[in-house]
């Protein structure tokens, strides 16, 4: 289990869907323990919330007000990472879409452009772009988030289970591909978490039964540290809570 003490002192971090739930409490941390944060949100008064929360726990963050539907976006933001950095440390791919829940045949095209290109074509050109940096990097760690949805599919969630499929299939292949490097690539399933779309997708729910986004934090960290060793794993946030008992 990673020390609430890890140091992340000159890391390059950078985190998707920074703004609220799982990615803004993984952003926190890291800019706690020295990372500097490439926050990437849509809306720019949360980021700048974000950056405030930031600067008071002493960390440093710069500020990435961007759609991941702009695709060249990403490659864009890759090169002036390189430019800048020549290097990323660490890659929280978390921004996700529950897009719409119903019946299979009911889906909106619209909404399963929206939800796949975020949630699956988004992350493979996060992939794509920061590749490169990833693998100058000392230790490279690339840590994407996926969902259970992914492996116990249930009615009316077909857009959402099928995105977080392909996304788990895009990961594990990439991750096969650098396993002889020292980046290290893994999925993290957050279980039920207190966020937004936990909300959206289960209304009657008391958020007090399930965890809250910090609760998760010693995972990310533990799969963002130096010495994490996983590769190309599925991690399961409530099996790895149950282990650390």
């Amino acid at each position: 289990m990673t020390s609430p003490e890890q140091n992340f002192e000159g890391k390059v971090a950078l985190v998707t869907g920074a703004t609220r739930g799982l990615g803004r409490a993984a952003a926190l941390a890291l800019a706690a323990r020295g990372a500097h944060i490439i926050a990437l949100g849509r809306t720019q008064g949360a980021l700048e919330e974000l950056d405030d929360a930031i600067g008071a726990l002493s960390g440093s963050a710069s500020l990435v007000p961007a759609d991941l539907n702009d695709l060249e976006g990403i490659d864009r933001l890759g090169g002036v990472i390189a430019e800048r950095w020549g290097h990323l440390d660490i890659l929280i791919g978390n921004a996700g879409q529950l897009g719409m829940l119903g019946p299979t045949a009911h889906i909106d095209p619209k909404v399963w452009h929206e939800v796949m290109q975020v949630n699956v074509d988004a992350n493979w050109r996060l992939i794509r772009a920061m590749d490169p940096l990833l693998r100058v990097a000392p230790a490279g760690r690339a840590v994407f988030v996926t969902s259970g949805a992914a492996r116990n599919q249930r009615p009316f969630f077909a857009l959402y289970s099928a995105s977080k499929a392909a996304l788990d299939a895009l990961v594990s292949c990439y991750a096969k591909e650098v396993e002889k490097l020292p980046l290290r690539v893994n999925l993290l399933n957050p279980g039920p978490a207190r966020t937004a779309m936990r909300r959206k997708a289960m209304p009657g729910e008391d958020p007090n039964t399930v965890p809250a986004p910090e609760d998760i934090v010693p995972l990310f960290l533990e799969l963002c540290s130096e010495d994490c060793t996983q590769h190309g794993q599925w991690v399961d946030f409530p099996d790895w809570k149950t282990r650390q008992i």
